[in-house]
């Protein structure tokens, strides 16, 4: 995976870590990256960033109904 760097000014009643958490949170949410990537920006192994994922109502598996019934079988 190709990285970059990103410099963002933030109020120091956020910590630098609870921003990386939420920015990997969000980006994970949209699609944008994958569970893996997503943890490892966070520091979390996967397993754990599932719970934090948890922590903030962002399902792990994003099926539409139909999906998961096609998946899932008669």
């Amino acid at each position: 995976m190709t990285t970059r760097v990103v410099s963002l000014e933030l109020p120091i009643t956020v910590s630098l870590d609870e921003a990386k958490v939420l920015f990997a949170v969000k980006l994970y949410e949209a699609g944008r990256v994958s569970l893996g990537q997503a943890a490892r920006l966070a520091g979390f192994s996967k397993r754990s960033f599932m719970d934090v994922l948890a922590q903030h109502q962002v399902p792990v598996f994003n099926y539409a109904a139909d999906d998961l019934a096609e998946e899932l079988g008669p």
